[in-house]
């Protein structure tokens, strides 16, 4: 685990930004805070910051070179059946001079070229130069764990890990417009998108071919699996296949020569893990956080029960709605772009935590997206089965429009979701999905934007365009997956644990566990009685059995009651200061000031969504536009 970055140049103005590799290095410090390396000539610079995981001697360092002196590599990640690629190799002639996956890499990729991409089993980003064809290869992970940006002109190709390396080389900071429109419709920028004009996030399963004479070539070398395989609905047969792909991701993931641990949130997900785990780790640390002034969010009496029954060494980190404030301008600093998912700040503390004890944390992240968790599954799946209920409260519609809505009260929250519900419901089946992917929708954008910044239609028709529009379950798991996991769970738990220098392994997206679950028919993941019915059916028998009818709860950040007291004076300056709004020019004026209303209002709804989403851009645009 670690960070990289790098330059390839194509002429002598190109090559003017090599002095820029070492500031582009030392940005991402944080991801790697054990050494620092970088090779460069005046052609090419790679640089690399590293986490030691495996093989934490010198000669894991990088960049790796080549014996014979033509290859290098800079890497992010782990690649969890290395040992058996090195054997391979071996047996084909090739030795190694360290013990570190990283070598392995290169090797794979010298003797079987892109399609060793095909035989990796991790999560990673990396970048190899050939430095006979003068060619950069670089490829991403088949879901996108790891993080890649990259930038390419007449002059050069840059890329980098994140976006604050990359800005290091002197990239022109123009806002993109489409970016700008998904980032206040969904609170997060997807691939291939970035906040900046001309660079790109390199999609999943996706390679960069780089050379003077052909260019740039993008290919894709992976997709998630199709939706016509055949299904399982047996669930003796679903159950086996379930139980043996998981134990098998997570023994991949416990490889590490250095302390390791768990997250325990006491939610299905990371119990499950912590129980496979302990089969293989004596004394595994685990680490919850809790909530000791909103007892409804804490979980933590749940997750005692997982460490009790398996022994583990287990750490609680009880939080005040004060610690996730004092949290705050340390977690949003962090962020190289806009990112509105309020839950990155608790991630943040408990890495921050967490590795006061532990190198590498296992996380129970993709279980909701490949097996069904989230409320919006259980509402997609009643919008479409047009029973009595649901005909009942989608015709009732003009009513909750008109009750007040907001997450204050049960009853209040009870309008809110009767309400979105029959939006839902009232829409055609190819308008679904995005309606519930959305936080904000296209008029509300439309309204909130000048022109100049509106999102462009084609792009934005594009890009929806990816995703599947029918009635199976499935399509909508491989949407989120595509989506959702990618453009803001995964982009969460990177950038909030590397900045605390944590390693977070994700079994549940082992690709041959993916694989298997998308032959799973939707039946045994969700239906009218619950979800992740197929996880609860095979693992009941590990889990205590308080855990699992409960409600799904998750990280709950108090926005609400910040907005209207800790936050006020600094809302009034960053997002209600008419002065800079009007001088900013991005924003219509009247709109933000229908927000703040409603803000205030007895009737906010969502609005605390909308208002952190502004919040977090103004907190970043005055950082990238100070000056």
């Amino acid at each position: 685990m670690c960070g990289i970055t790098g330059i390839l140049t194509n002429n002598a103005v190109g090559r003017m930004h090599l002095i820029y590799l070492e500031a582009a290095t030392r940005s991402l410090s944080k991801r790697g805070p054990d050494n620092q390396g970088s090779w460069f000539d005046n052609h090419v610079g790679l640089g690399h910051r590293r986490l030691s995981i495996i093989d934490t001697s010198d000669k894991g360092n990088q960049p790796i070179i080549s014996s014979d002196n033509r290859y290098r590599i800079v890497f992010n990640g782990e690649i969890y059946n290395y040992r058996e690629l090195a054997k391979e190799l071996s047996s084909k002639g090739y030795s190694f001079n360290s013990s570190s996956d990283t070598e392995v890499l290169l090797y794979a990729y010298i003797h079987w070229g892109e399609e060793c991409l095909q035989k990796l089993n991790g999560f990673f980003a990396f970048a190899i130069y050939d430095q006979e064809e003068k060619s950069l290869f670089v490829a991403r992970d088949r879901v996108g764990i790891k993080p890649l940006y990259y930038y390419h002109d007449d002059d050069k190709f840059l890329f980098a890990s994140e976006l604050k390396s990359l800005m290091s080389f002197g990239v022109k900071k123009e806002i993109d417009r489409t970016a700008l429109h998904l980032y206040f419709q969904l609170t997060y920028i997807p691939s291939p998108f970035s906040i900046f004009q001309n660079v790109f996030k390199l999609e999943p399963g996706h390679y960069l071919k780089i050379d003077s004479q052909n260019g740039l070539r993008k290919e894709k070398w992976y997709d998630l699996p199709a939706l016509d395989l055949p299904k399982i609905e047996k669930l003796s047969s679903a159950q086996n296949i379930v139980k043996e792909s998981l134990q098998k991701a997570v023994n991949r993931r416990l490889v590490s020569d250095v302390p390791l641990g768990a997250f325990l949130s006491g939610g299905i997900d990371s119990s499950v893990i912590v129980a496979l785990a302990s089969n293989h780790v004596e004394n595994l640390n685990t680490f919850s956080i809790g909530f000791s002034d909103n007892k409804f969010f804490d979980e933590t009496e749940y997750a005692a029960l997982v460490a009790k029954k398996y022994k583990t060494n287990h750490h609680v980190f009880s939080l005040s709605s004060q610690d996730l404030f004092d949290e705050v301008q340390d977690a949003v600093q962090y962020l190289d772009e806009p990112f509105g998912d309020s839950s990155a700040l608790p991630v943040f503390i408990l890495s921050k935590k967490t590795k006061e004890h532990v190198k590498v944390a296992l996380s129970g992240d993709g279980a909701d997206e490949l097996f069904s968790g989230y409320n919006k599954h259980e509402a997609w799946l009643k919008s479409v089965s047009n029973g009595f209920v649901e005909n009942m409260v989608k015709s009732a519609a003009p009513i909750w429009s008109l009750l007040p809505k907001s997450r204050n009260t049960k009853v209040t929250d009870t309008f809110r979701r009767l309400d979105k519900f029959a939006r839902l419901s009232n829409l055609d089946l190819k308008d679904r999905y995005w309606y519930l992917a959305s936080f904000v929708h296209d008029d509300s954008i439309s309204n909130l934007l000048k022109s100049e910044y509106h999102g462009h239609k084609s792009a934005l028709e594009k890009f929806k365009s990816r995703f599947e529009t029918g009635s199976d379950l499935n399509e909508f798991l491989r949407n989120d997956l595509k989506l959702v996991l990618e453009g803001d769970m995964l982009v969460k738990v990177d950038r909030m644990s590397m900045a605390n220098g944590l390693e977070v392994r994700v079994p549940f997206l082992d690709h041959e566990l993916i694989q298997n679950a998308f032959t799973l028919h939707a039946n045994l993941k969700a239906n009218a009685t619950g979800r992740k019915l197929i996880l609860k059916n095979t693992f009941e028998g590990l889990l205590p059995t308080e855990l699992l009818n409960r409600p799904k709860h998750g990280f709950e950040v108090p926005l609400l009651h910040w907005f209207r007291k800790e936050l006020s004076a600094e809302l009034d300056d960053l997002v209600f200061n008419e002065k800079e709004i009007l001088a900013q020019g991005i924003f219509h004026w009247s709109e933000i000031k229908k927000i703040k209303r409603k803000l205030y209002s007895l009737d906010p709804g969502d609005v605390h969504v909308q208002v952190w989403t502004l919040y977090v851009f103004q907190k970043w645009y005055r950082r990238f536009f100070a000056n």
